[in-house]
């Protein structure tokens, strides 16, 4: 069965947006570049909550992005993609057509994903449906990717859990830009 991966660009004081939402302080380079192709290589499916699928979908399939990042771009818009939300009415993705909407029960849905998919699910952002399905206890691999900033406000990865969730760490990644990759699994 494939897992659902929680892949988070971090602040090292735990913001994964600033106070408007920005995220103009992530640090994108040849060697994290990299990374991203080959993460999106190993995912079957791109889960999103409504404001990380608004803010990705009106710049990935742009042709901006695909000028500027094709590997990345090509994974971004090729791969599925669902969206959880109760305020949006529908989803697309430009000319690619390939996300959905999912309103149902969040436990339901998780697990017919899970089933459905060859391999594994990621999550980029979306605080809300992380902070959700962590609660759940359906969040199989979190891959924190720490940035070298404090922006000293904004969006927290985890503003509320309800409990500790034990984990263990799987491995760990510098890159040369100060990036530094923490894998955990739940215990």
């Amino acid at each position: 069965m494939s897992k659902v991966i929680v892949s988070n660009l971090v602040t090292l004081d735990g913001y994964i947006a600033g106070t408007q939402g920005d995220i103009d302080w992530h640090k994108a380079d040849a060697e994290f570049d990299a990374f991203a192709t080959e993460q999106l290589h190993t995912m079957d499916m791109i889960l999103f909550g409504r404001r990380t699928y608004e803010m990705m979908r009106s710049y990935w399939p742009t042709p901006a992005a695909i000028a500027d990042d094709p590997e990345v771009a090509e994974r971004m818009n090729n791969l599925p993609k669902v969206v959880f939300s109760k305020t949006l009415k529908t989803v697309n993705w430009g000319e690619w057509n390939n996300a959905r909407l999912a309103q149902g029960d969040l436990t339901d849905e998780i697990a017919l994903l899970k089933r459905q998919a060859r391999r594994d699910l990621v999550i980029f952002g979306s605080g809300k449906l992380v902070t959700s399905l962590t609660q759940r206890r359906l969040i199989d691999e979190y891959r924190i990717l720490i940035h070298p900033i404090l922006l000293g406000g904004g969006q927290s990865m985890y503003p509320a859990l309800n409990e500790k969730i034990d984990l263990r760490l799987l491995n760990t990644r510098t890159f040369n830009s100060g990036i530094v990759l923490l894998r955990y699994e739940v215990k």
